[in-house]
This record gives C-alpha cells, structure tokens and sequence, in this order.
C-alpha cells in the first residue's frame, strides 16, 4: 500500500488546461488575469463583500494585515498560542511582541474569556491598548468568533482571522476569515485547496485591498520611475500559482464533503476504543472543514513501544514539513507528548502511515520564552495528549479502516 499522508493534494485535472491557456497567452508573471479570476471565486464563495488579495502565501497574508492594522516596533498584538508558527512569526517580523493567549478546551481556540483579562492585564502593564487580536481555527475548528468580536469591540482593536487552516469552516453559517477586519488563507500543498504555494487576505473595503496590494508590490508611488514612500514586500501570487487554485475551487465543495466524511468514519470507527476521544465539533454553531482529523489519548492508556519511545533522535522532518530541517543532538524537550502519542506515532509510521502531534503552543517554543503569555493549561495537556489523522482527498475508506486497524493494534 502507497504510504498514507496526512493531507495530499489532490489536482483536478483542469489545472493543466489553465496553465497551458496562461503560457500561450505568456502570462508567465506576478500577478494578471488568472490572480484577478483566482480572486473573483475566492471572493464568491467566501460572500459578506468581501474583497480578496491573492499572495505568495498564508504568511504573507498575517504580515501584511498586521502592517494594515498599523502594528509597528514596540506593539503588543494578542496571538493564539495553539498555532503553527505562521501566526506569530509575522508579528515580529513587524518589530512588535506577540503575546500569547491560550485555549478553551472546546474547541482547543483563543479563550474569549482569558483574551479579556488579558487585554485588561496588558493595558494595565503598558498603558496601551495591543493592536491586533489573532484568533487561529486550528485544524479546520471554528474559534468562538461572537464572543470574541464582542472583546474586541470593547477594547476597540481590530480583528484579523487566521483561517488558514479553516478555508470552508463556518461558524453559525458564515464564513471564518469574514467576522474580522482581515482574514487570512492559506493554499499551501496541504490545504483545503492548494496553488502550490500561497495564501490571500480578505478585506471588507475595495481600499483595504488597494493598501494590502500596494504593500504587497513594493509599495512603489505613481511615478514613471520606481520612487517608494514605505517599506514594501513582494508578496504577489504567481498568475500560474492562480491557474492551479481556479482548477482547485472548482472541486472545492467535494474536497470540503469528503474531509467531513472521513470524520465521521473515523467518530464511528473509534467509538469503541477507551481512552480515545477524537475532536469534533463542540458546539451547534460550529461547521468544521476537518482539515485534519484529530484525537486526545488519555495518558493511562498504554500503547506498544512507549518504553522505547524518545530513545532515538529523529531525523528529517515529521507530518509532512518540507525544507532545511536543523538536526539536534537529544529527542528531550521540557515539554513533549507523552510516551503513548510518540509510541502511537512510530507505530502508525511503522505500517506506512503519517500522523504527527498537536501543534506546540507557542508560549512554549524557545524563540518565544520571554514572550507574555497568559495560560490556563489547555494547550499544554492537548499538546500532551493529541494527534493528528490523515483526512486529505486520497484518502479513501478503506484507508481509514486500516488506519483505525493499526490504532486499535497498537492498544494493549
């Protein structure tokens, strides 16, 4: 059996069709009619009147709605710590401080409840207001958007939506990424949809998406010559890069009905294991994509190999990273999962399938320790005790039966 990964694109067969239609017509460039079509779809679906920048990237996206919202050296922007680094990593890219903001355990997203005190906290310390809040739908999941628009209109500081993980995901029927002044996607080869590489900012005005593209081109005034009043970045998305992602939305519905499904096999395969909860939606309201499907192991469960787990140094990356991976010397950190998630991991590596953990909270990454952070425990005992699923569109029922197979072979 070819190894199951976690999320791999899958091309429509139409993406050719458009490619080769760009290269007759030499559009070969940043930018042109393909990004402007890409955008036209992405801003159909998405609805609310929204107006969409196409990027290089989902990153890129967070970099430039930061930039928008004003944030500069010396800010405090209030971040999600349950994320991928692809939330923060752009705050500091702005010379601000990320402070971090951890979870409520139902949908494993920003505590509206703790983002307050927080807030109040910051305000407090500092004398002013953060100028960002950044709610992440992690791993498709919707965050609690109403109660958290309700904070930030109290505090008066916009909104921006990382919804790169939750292209699709509404909540109470609307769109994530359309509640705040800004939302973020994300087309990387792993996504819901992918254009190779890339991501795109929704915006509620014409002229908010006028300044994130006039960022997002070097920033350069109207002059016949290249004169530049801001610092800029060269952000574009390709137009072939769009061509792709035209093809990728015409399937987007099926891709969207099919991660749900493999859901549903999965709730109902694994009913019967003890000890194991898969994650799902935990409130009426909430309508997760289920980019990826993921699950808690209670730590009293034993799972074969957890006395050998950790006893060797990985090496390469895990879950489907991809890059220059910097290699370490010992498989310990001061904060991991536990020896059942890791023993669960080899085991499920071992018949050819890749999972991989929870994200690390950021609050617990070295390059952020001497961020503010304002915890209550949640994403530390998730990061503990979960994993993550296959759930992209190669992944059949069949495959899903054998996976469920290897979970409940690996239980004593």
């Amino acid at each position: 059996m070819e190894r199951i990964l976690l999320c791999k694109p899958r091309m429509t067969g139409h993406e050719i069709d458009y490619i080769k239609a760009a290269l007759a017509e030499d559009w070969a460039t940043p930018l042109g009619p393909d990004c402007d079509a890409f955008e036209a779809v992405l801003a159909d679906f998405a609805g609310h009147g929204c107006h969409v920048a196409a990027l290089c990237s989902g990153t890129a996206a967070v970099h430039l709605a930061l930039v928008a919202c004003g944030v500069s050296r010396g800010d405090e922007v209030m971040v999600q710590s349950f994320t991928f680094c692809a939330s923060s990593h752009p705050v500091t890219y702005t010379g601000a401080q990320p402070v971090f903001v951890d979870s409520e355990p139902q949908s494993w997203n920003m505590d509206p409840e703790l983002l307050d005190k927080a807030i109040a906290d910051r305000v407090n310390k500092t004398g002013r207001k953060p100028k960002a809040i950044i709610p992440v739908a992690l791993y498709g999941m919707p965050y609690r958007i109403d109660r958290i628009m309700e904070v930030a209109a109290k505090w008066d500081i916009p909104v921006i939506e990382d919804a790169a993980e939750g292209f699709g995901s509404c909540f109470n029927g609307q769109m994530l990424g359309t509640f705040g002044q800004f939302g973020v996607l994300s087309f990387n080869g792993n996504k819901m949809i992918t254009t190779s590489g890339g991501g795109a900012l929704l915006c509620h005005s014409a002229e908010d998406r006028r300044r994130i593209m006039w960022y997002a081109t070097q920033a350069r005034d109207s002059y016949p010559y290249y004169q530049h009043s801001a610092i800029g970045y060269n952000y574009r998305m390709s137009n072939i890069s769009a061509c792709i992602g035209r093809a990728q939305m015409e399937i987007l519905p099926e891709y969207l009905a099919h991660h749900r499904h493999v859901q549903k096999l999965y709730m109902e395969q694994l009913a019967d294991v003890p000890g194991l909860t898969m994650h799902t939606n935990p409130w009426p309201e909430a309508d997760s994509n289920f980019w990826l499907c993921t699950a808690v192991l209670d730590p009293t469960m034993n799972v074969r190999g957890q006395e050998e787990a950790y006893n060797k140094v990985v090496t390469g990356a895990v879950g489907g990273a991809a890059g220059v991976i910097r290699q370490t010397e010992s498989a310990i950190t001061d904060c991991q999962p536990n020896t059942n998630v890791e023993a669960l991991r080899v085991a499920l590596d071992k018949a050819g399938i890749e999972s991989r953990p929870l994200w690390k909270p950021m609050h617990r990454q070295p390059v952020y320790a001497e961020a503010p952070a304002y915890v209550n425990g949640v994403s530390d005992a998730l990061f503990r005790t979960g994993i993550c699923l296959p759930a992209g569109p190669y992944v059949t029922d069949d495959h899903v039966r054998y996976i469920t197979d290897c979970i409940k072979a690996a239980i004593f």
